[in-house]
Formats: C-alpha cells, sequence, structure tokens
C-alpha cells in the first residue's frame, strides 16, 4: 500500500507534515495558520475538513499555531497531552475536539498505533511520535515513522524508537558556527537553544544517527533548520557521508524557506 509523506513546513516559522497511509490522513504538528495549512494541504489534493486528525508534540507556536483556524472543522479530532492542552487552549475563543493521550502510553487511532515519548526540550510536557501501521503481509507491509523535531539531546529512549523506525524525521537545527557568530540573538537565547532542552545541531544530530546500530530507516528527513543559523549546503556537506551503523538508506535536508525536500 503506497504511503504519501509529506513535510509541509519546517522552521521556526512553522512546523506541519501530512501523512497518508492505510486509507487515513493525518496532520503531525500544525505550525501555520489554518488558512496556510488548508492552502498547502489543497495543493496535496485534499482538503483539511477530509483531515482523519492533527498529532501535536507541543504548545510551541510554530507547532500549534494552525489548531484555531482548523478548529472550525468541529469533528476533526486534535491529540495532545494533558500539559499541552492547558498551554494552548487559553489562547482559544473556543474548545476544538481535544482528544487526550498520556506521554509514554501507546494508543490506537484508526490503522495507526502511536507510541507518544517524552522529548528534553522547554515545553510543558513536549513529545516525538512513533507512528505503526500495516501488517506483515503482500497487500499491506507493516510501516512505521518516527518525528522528532525539538529536543536538547537524545535520551536513550528516544534513541530506541527512532531506530526502529523506517522513516525518520530529526531535526538539524543549527550550525554551532553560525549560532556563536548570530549577532541578532542575545546571548541568553543562544545558551536556550544549544542547552540539554534547546535544539540539536548539526553535530549532535549526525553523530547521534551515526552512533545507532541495526536502524529499520529507508528514509532520514532532516528539518526545521533555523533559517539565520544553519545553511542547506552545510548540512549537505556534513551529512553526504551519513552511512549509519550498517545500514541502507536514502537522506534528504528540508528547505526551510520553502518546505522543499532535497537529496543529500
Amino acid at each position: 500500500m503506497d504511503v504519501n509523506f509529506k513535510i509541509l513546513g519546517s522552521s521556526s516559522s512553522g512546523n506541519a507534515a501530512l501523512l497518508q497511509a492505510a486509507g487515513a490522513s493525518v496532520l503531525i504538528d500544525a505550525g501555520m495558520s489554518g488558512k496556510k495549512l488548508e492552502l498547502l494541504l489543497n495543493e496535496e489534493g485534499l482538503s483539511a475538513e477530509a483531515l482523519d486528525a492533527v498529532f501535536l508534540t507541543h504548545e510551541h507556536n510554530d507547532h500549534s499555531a494552525g489548531v484555531r483556524g482548523l478548529s472550525k472543522f468541529g469533528r476533526l479530532p486534535f491529540f495532545a497531552n494533558q500539559d499541552t492542552i492547558q498551554a494552548i487552549q487559553p489562547k482559544l475563543q473556543k474548545r476544538p475536539n481535544w482528544k487526550v493521550f498520556e506521554t509514554g502510553k501507546q494508543f490506537s487511532f484508526g490503522p495507526f498505533k502511536i507510541h507518544p515519548f517524552s522529548v528534553p526540550h522547554d515545553a510543558y510536557d513536549p513529545v516525538g511520535f512513533y507512528f505503526e501501521w500495516g501488517k506483515d503481509d503482500l497487500f499491506n507491509p507493516h510501516s512505521s515513522l518516527a518525528w522528532v523535531t525539538d529536543l536538547g539531546y537524545v535520551p536513550t529512549l528516544v534513541k530506541e524508537r527512532i531506530r526502529q523506525a523506517k522513516i525518520l524525521v530529526v531535526e538539524a537545527n543549527h550550525c554551532s558556527k553560525m549560532l556563536e557568530d548570530d549577532q541578532k540573538r542575545p546571548w541568553s537565547l543562544k545558551q536556550r537553544i544549544r542547552g540539554r532542552h534547546g535544539h540539536l545541531s548539526n553535530d549532535n544530530t549526525f553523530e547521534m544517527l551515526e552512533s545507532i546500530e541495526g536502524s529499520c530507516w529507508e528514509k532520514v528527513f532532516l528539518m526545521h533548520l533555523s533559517k539565520d543559523c544553519n545553511d542547506i549546503k552545510k548540512v549537505q556537506d556534513k551529512f553526504a557521508g551519513l552511512r549509519g551503523q550498517g545500514s541502507r538508506f536514502s537522506t534528504f535536508v528540508v528547505d526551510p524557506s520553502s518546505a522543499k525536500t532535497i537529496p543529500i
């Protein structure tokens, strides 16, 4: 069965992706306005009203801004943990169709089994997602996707979750030198970004991917690049030699300006 996975936005200006598999269409994060997301979904041949669900990793605006606009579709469920809901709801005039999950506890929705796992980031209860679907047969083969876009370091549990995924989406947020040299960001913000609850640098992500043995990856997407403190060419150069521990996979970088996926 064909899987359509398309990253719709990838930067501090907004992060979101469309996953279509096993007859279901879901949005992972909704970091742009509802109007913008509707336009991007239309370009993929899908109306926002036809979405089956939205899954939110945390409350930061670049991952949740679209909740306000998309909540006009009253039947559309928004999956989030309790702390994330409590952080987002006061900003809204009405209550979306919230569906609460517990971090660390697997749940099912449609054809998917979803494992929300804790990640170290400066939000109330941020998570990554591991999606599984299909069966081990010819017509509905088993597949999986891990989504980890905001984290300051990679705990053992996160490594294990992403090791199992066939499609891996992970951040390569900044070049350490470009961040250090940046004149627009105050020292306190730089410390937050490179701290243990901030964001992974290119070097952090490369070293982590290289260290994981026996991965199941078929495709690896590097996203959430900083527009000011990273550069597509630097990412391409850094990750060109990425091979993993005995694994063969294709690697892509996501342009933060256009969300275009570029092979490495």
